[in-house]
This record gives structure tokens, sequence and C-alpha cells, in this order.
């Protein structure tokens, strides 16, 4: 049987908070596993803030084989599906990264999950997470073109460790995003311009890693975000070699980089000197990125910072990049 046909708004939550008290999210582990005491931390975050937690019934399975699992594909699997068929979710919200989301598109039936992609008001369901969960926000928003939110998880060490992500994200849930300013306190302008577009990308090596899938079929244009973590310069180079091959770069009104934790290595013998490596990175983006003819930021924060900031993906935006002083990144252009 077809689906019916769903009418999606991408922009429901620029002028409407995605979640009020009261509402209910599911949480899943579409990727790494995390541990019991992780998710009661992250349960107790949620529901101090007014939300019914609802959490999937295999996060805590171990898998067979492979300890960076978080249980097997199809239990994995069903976690999401099931959240995301609820119809009285509001949110699903993925408690961590590591490895292993990618591995779940090809079982999901992209017709059912857009025929259950509105809540019971209208709006469209909101996805939640970041690092690996780039798969997801991708795979999102070719086949089901809902908003999106690349925010960091509850049941990682930073989301406990970090007062500015809590609250942070609290703000992403319950407030509307239009008019948002998310430049980052350390962000600078690489290359100066001006942009407007949809907000779209993620983890540098997922992207990659997603060339040649159907959902890497068109790039987008847009603003495009990029961030990775623990990464040699190497990698990176072929990583951004691969999305300039494939369009992706070349589809960007306008660029923004996250952040490069514990990326540019390997060190030389004195030992780590993380600005040498960061500097590594900021030589090969400029390489890549400068000569582009679109706006390009350094450093704005989002990603695996230590207090990294939220994004809004599948959502448009603005970049405003002056040679002469501070850039601004602002959540919802105008129509």
């Amino acid at each position: 049987m077809t689906a019916p046909l769903v009418a999606i708004d991408r922009f429901a939550y620029l002028d409407t908070a995605p979640l009020q008290p009261g509402d209910r999210v599911r949480f899943v582990s579409p990727s790494g596993p995390g541990s019991a005491e992780s998710l009661e931390r992250a349960v107790s975050y949620y529901r101090d803030w007014g939300l019914d937690v609802v959490v999937g019934d295999h996060v805590l399975d171990p898998h067979p084989r492979a300890k960076y699992l978080a249980g097997g594909d199809d239990a994995r699997r069903k976690d999401l599906v099931d959240a995301w068929l609820d119809p009285d979710t509001a949110a699903v919200v993925c408690l961590r990264g590591g490895y292993g989301a990618m591995r779940l598109l090809d079982g999901l039936d992209w017709e059912d999950l857009k025929a259950a992609a509105l809540r019971r008001d209208g709006r469209p369901k909101l996805l939640t997470g970041s690092s690996d969960i780039t798969a997801l926000h991708e795979a999102f928003r070719a086949h089901l073109d809902v908003p999106t939110l690349f925010c960091p998880m509850p049941g990682n060490d930073v989301f406990r460790d970090s007062e500015f992500i809590r609250d942070d994200v609290r703000r992403w849930l319950f407030e509307p995003w239009r008019g948002r300013e998310i430049a980052g306190a350390r962000t600078e302008v690489l290359v100066p311009g001006t942009a407007e577009g949809r907000f779209t990308g993620g983890n540098l090596s997922l992207l990659a890693g997603a060339l040649g899938a159907v959902e890497a079929a068109t790039p987008p244009a847009g603003i495009l975000f990029l961030e990775d973590i623990e990464e040699e310069t190497y990698r990176l180079d072929g990583f951004l070699l691969a999305l300039r091959r494939a369009g992706r770069i070349g589809a960007a009104a306008g660029i923004v980089l996250g952040s490069w934790h514990k990326c540019g290595g390997p060190d030389g013998p004195e030992g780590p000197d993380p600005a040498a490596a960061l500097g590594r990175v900021a030589a090969l983006m400029r390489e890549y990125l400068a000569d582009l003819g679109v706006p390009v930021l350094w450093e704005q924060g989002f990603g695996h910072d230590p207090d990294a900031l939220s994004i809004p993906l599948n959502v448009d935006g603005s970049l405003i990049a002056p040679a002469d002083g501070p850039a601004r990144l602002t959540v919802g252009a105008q129509r």
C-alpha cells in the first residue's frame, strides 16, 4: 500500500518551540553502546525538563560480536522505527554517537517513516543527535525533509560535564529557532562574503562515507557545516577531496567549519602540540576552500568541542562574514 502524502513544514520550529513540558521524547541508541549509569543520568535531565521520556527496549543490549555497537542492527533499527512511528512522539533523542547509525539505513522503510513524520499537532517530529548521527540527519533530510537538531547527546560525558551544553540544548528544544545567532566565541572569518540557504552537513568523515548512497545523489545547495574529531591531517584531506569530487563542496553557498577536536596529528617526537595540530587543519581548509568564491567560517564551535554549540539542520539561515568584523550566522532567513 502506498503511504499517504504528508505535507511537512521544515520551517515549523522557526516560530514555535519544538517541545513543551509534557511532550513525549523517545531515547534510542542507533550507534555505540552506553551504560546503565549514563542512561539513568540522561533520562533524569530530560525528565527534569518536564518531558515524558520513553526508553527504547534495546538501548542496553550487548552486540554478539562488536563491542562498538549498541546491540544488533535489527534491534537498534527497531528501536528507531518504533520511536518514530509512535503517534505520541514529539522527538527522537539519540543517546550517543560512536559508530553504527549508517548500518541501519538500508533496512528502513522510508514511506512508512514519512507517513508517520507528523506529530498529532501537525508539526514534524524532531530527531536530535550529533557525530555518527550525521548519517541519520542526512537520510532524514533526503527522505523525509524534516528539520533536525545536530546537538550534544545526553548519554555522553560532555553533556554531564558542561552546564553550557545542557542549557543550550534545552533552549533549542523549548524556544523557537528564528533569529538565533549561532556564531561561536572563537569564530573567525576564513573567507569573507555573504550567503543564504539551507543548513546541511555534520561530521566530515560521515559525509564522505555516505558518498555513493542515494542520500548523497544530489548535493544540496545552501550552507554546509563540517566538523570532526581525532582525524589525522591526511585523512581530513581525503574526506575533503571526496566531497569536492562528488560536488558537495561545490554546491555550497557558504561553509561553516566547527570544532576539530584532537585533529591534525600525528605530532612530532617532542609530543602533542594542539596549537600546531589545529594550525595544520586550518591550512588544509584554506587550501581546499579559500578559492571557492563563498564565505567560510573557522572554529564556529559545533561538533565535539567541550562546550559544543547546537545547530539546526534542514532549515534556512544566513551567513555574513565581513573581512574586518565579527561574523554573523543567523537561523531563519526569510522564506
